[in-house]
């Protein structure tokens, strides 16, 4: 009997209708074997990871509205007429502009939308360790992130001395790259000439394009032009844009200094005098707090905040807000009054008045009720008579049902993650690679955790730490793991199993009591830093980890006995510093971390011969060694539903080894739409200021996490290379779930024989994640796609299936 997905024969007859005639794979066997177990599979292998790349916490898990809160970022570039900046600090000097190295900083020419002409300018790539820069043509949906844009990109690359061409639609796609006599250090004039989908490119004075290309693939026809760098210091003068006959020259005048923290804005009303100043002398946390001086005569004075990346704070009619802050004065003649506004400032949705500021550093509680419905709001702070106001450490946090469980965790993240199934949480990865990122200082008064350069934000706060992180997954029933940063001292490392696992009796775990904790955390799981001696295969710097590892191994074991250290030195198998660390630590580790590529939508093949060579390796070098392997991250730069399917093969090849894998942690856990300014393009959870959707990785970890069965049981599938299949069924024998991936174009037909799994008959369950390869989910179309769930009935354990191609399918069976 033929089983259905999408429960009808008329979903089936949809599917062949799809493709043409004799459009499918060659029929394919599918054998199972019920009847043995082959191995155990770990509950935990529907994990994940977060840290704060891409704003994960800052912005994302952490409920945190104020980005920018301990006012420690520089003040912005002071705007320049004619141009909108979305990042980086662009500088002036007479007809040049500058801006320091980052990911992806761009200075847009305010034009309207232009097709065919002529853009030229000049630039500099300032140093020899410059990457590229260059001029961005046919700029659409610019934001502030690396590839946040449409656009061709025309830049120069220092290193390599080439001239590149590539194209961007919120990704990097790169079209043509040539030799070019590009010197750090020198000017070079770059000409694009824009016919159509035609592009020719000039350098310096030469007649010839070093480029001519055409774009035949969904061509940019219009838009904007920008200069932009990628992690480069370069200079830039001569803009000059010539369409439709009309000439337009980019300058570069500034508007007046005015020295405010570079995630606030200023607000400046009546005919009063105002001053601002980053100021550096007696902040209350930091190195710096935001001064705001008002002078004789009316109006406002004040600082105004966004959000993320100025995205926006979404509020709602009726919904309530807890803030705190931290002020102090001289010479103010009258209140502090903090308010929720409009993104311009001309309408004010609630306000409350903080009286009595001190010449002392002091907290000032406040609430905020939203009187209307907006997600594009900001925060504001002002005076309105003369004195002098300093301004530290602002929180702004949902309350109510917008925080998960009374924690600063918003409550739309935290439920899309424990609806997924996620049942493993790591927090790490290279954030704790940072000097500064130090356990320590994440306890305790949020408010008084000291900032720090972090890996992947300069201006790191640590107002969402590691307590923050096991309170939650306590709160969701998530098992947890926490890294730690390699050069932390045995005391302090010791300290931290203390605090989280000791008895209040100890002094850590008194700590933790005071702290508002009394019960121990019980965390089991530690890493020992992050992707260590990942730059090469260094024999000292392997060594340095090999001893930073044992020494912080004797003092964390010697506080709990019963915790699981991880290894975190990079795998290479064929490097005998690997055999060396290996031996050394065997014995006193229980896992070593090996990191693996999902983009491929086979990435399970791959993972699967990794890992059997591992395990051979761990007997060859110690017959009968007892460490195993978490993969705490599955990384790559896609979120669509190629990444699913590669998602599921791995998931597939850890349940074939799941005696000696016990975790799987897709990276990354999180991403805010438009703000990807970390590089790394493949979260699970997307998320805007008011909501959360999810891309199709998220749909295959959750039918996987749903469909949990403990034993692996036989399966085979002969005539059908696009298929990729584990089963495995319940303890009692009476559930069976078949995972199938059909990585291929083509829909696959297989015929299915059961044995060892006696059902006459009964209900089946199927779930399918289908669609095009390329397929991601948009805020305004969040569950194109996604998984479907049907109901279908078999009187026979051989039966046949269709699978539709670029397909997760799981069939489940019931004795």
């Amino acid at each position: 009997m033929t089983l259905r997905s999408l429960a009808s024969a008329a979903g089936l007859t949809a599917l062949l209708l799809a493709f043409p005639l004799g459009a499918q794979s060659p029929p394919a066997q599918i054998t199972i074997d019920a009847s043995q177990p082959l191995n155990h599979i770990t509950p935990w292998i529907y994990g994940s990871c977060i840290e704060d790349v891409n704003h994960e916490l800052y912005g994302g898990l952490y409920d945190q509205r104020i980005f920018g809160e301990s006012f420690e970022e520089p003040p912005t570039s002071n705007p320049i007429t004619g141009w909108t900046t979305f990042g980086g600090n662009w500088q002036v000097d007479g007809p040049v502009v500058r801006v320091a190295p980052g990911p992806g900083a761009k200075l847009v020419l305010n034009t309207p939308d232009f097709a065919d002409g002529l853009i030229q300018a000049d630039v500099r790539l300032n140093n020899e360790t410059s990457d590229n820069a260059g001029i961005l043509a046919r700029v659409g949906n610019a934001a502030t992130g690396a590839d946040d844009f449409d656009g061709y990109e025309i830049s120069l690359r220092a290193v390599a001395h080439t001239l590149l061409l590539g194209k961007h639609r919120h990704n990097w796609q790169p079209l043509k790259e040539v030799p070019a006599p590009v010197n750090p250090g020198e000017w070079h004039t770059l000409r694009v000439d824009l016919h159509g989908p035609r592009i020719r490119i000039y350098l310096d004075a030469e007649t010839a394009p070093r480029i001519d290309f055409t774009d035949t693939d969904s061509p940019l026809l219009s838009g904007e032009m920008a200069l932009r760098t990628w992690n480069s210091d370069a200079s830039f003068r001569n803009v000059r844009v010539r369409t439709d006959g009309q000439l337009i020259e980019g300058a570069f005048p500034q508007d007046p200094v005015t020295s405010v923290s570079g995630m606030w804005d200023p607000i400046h009303t009546g005919s009063s005098p105002a001053a601002f100043l980053q100021d550096s002398v007696q902040p209350f946390n930091g190195a710096y707090s935001q001064q705001i001086e008002h002078g004789p005569g009316a109006g406002l004075a004040g600082i105004a905040n966004r959000g993320l990346n100025r995205w926006g704070i979404a509020v709602r009619n009726g919904q309530t807000f807890d803030g705190r802050l931290y002020l102090r004065s001289k010479n103010l003649q009258g209140p502090v009054t903090v308010a929720l506004q409009s993104a311009d400032g001309s309408r004010t949705y609630a306000t409350h008045a903080l009286r009595g500021i001190g010449a002392n550093w002091a907290k000032y509680p406040f609430s905020l009720k939203s009187n209307t419905d907006d997600a594009n709001a900001r925060f504001a702070l002002w005076i309105d008579r003369p004195g002098t106001l300093w301004v530290d450490q602002m929180t702004l946090l949902n309350t109510s049902r917008d925080r998960f469980k009374g924690l600063p965790v918003r409550a739309d993240i935290a439920a899309a993650l424990v609806q997924e199934g996620v049942t493993f949480l790591r927090y790490g990865g290279s954030m704790v690679n940072s000097p500064g990122y130090r356990w320590k200082n994440m306890i305790g008064d949020p408010d008084r955790r000291p900032p720090y350069n972090g890996t992947w934000y300069p201006y790191s706060t640590n107002g969402f730490g590691i307590e923050e992180f096991v309170k939650f997954c306590e709160a969701a029933h998530i098992e947890p793991a926490v890294a730690i940063n390699i050069e932390e001292t045995p005391q302090d490392a010791a300290d931290m199993v203390e605090y989280l696992n000791g008895a209040v009796s100890t002094p850590w775990g008194h700590r933790r009591a005071e702290n508002g904790h009394p019960r121990p955390y019980g965390v089991r799981y530690f890493e020992i830093g992050n992707e260590e001696v990942l730059g090469g295969d260094d024999a000292s710097a392997y060594s340095h980890y090999i001893d930073r590892f044992q020494v912080l191994h004797d003092a964390m074991t010697a506080r709990d006995p019963g915790i699981q250290l991880v290894i975190a030195a990079w795998w290479r198998p064929d490097s005998s510093n690997v055999e060396r660390g290996f031996k050394a630590l065997n014995g006193k580790a229980a896992c070593w971390d090996l990191h693996v590529s999902a983009d491929d939508a086979l990435s399970g093949r791959e993972v699967d011969r990794q890992l059997t060579e591992m395990q051979s390796l761990f007997q060859k070098w110690a017959p009968g060694s007892s460490l195993k392997v978490v993969i705490f991250e599955e990384n790559g730069g896609l979120h669509n539903l190629q990444r699913a399917l590669g998602h599921a093969t791995i998931l597939n090849a850890v349940q074939r080894h799941g005696d000696f894998v016990v975790v799987d942690c897709p990276a990354n856990c999180l991403q805010p739409w438009h703000e990807n300014d970390n590089g790394w393009d493949q979260g699970q959870i997307f998320f805007t200021a008011d909501h959360t959707w999810n891309m199709p990785p998220y749909y295959a970890q959750q039918m996987a996490a749903q469909n949990h069965l403990p034993l692996r049981v036989e399966s085979s599938v002969e005539g059908a290379p696009d298929l990729d299949i584990t089963a495995t069924r319940s303890e009692d024998g009476k559930a069976l779930a078949i995972d199938v991936v059909n990585v291929g174009p083509l829909p696959q037909n297989a015929s299915i024989s059961v044995s060892g799994f006696d059902r006459h008959k009964g209900d089946s369950q199927t779930w399918t994640l289908q669609g095009p390869i390329n397929a991601v989910n948009p805020p305004d179309g969040p569950e194109t796609t996604r998984t479907v769930r049907a109901a279908a009935r078999t009187t026979s354990a051989n039966f046949d299936y269709l699978f539709p191609p670029h397909s997760f399918t799981i069939l489940r069976l019931q004795r």
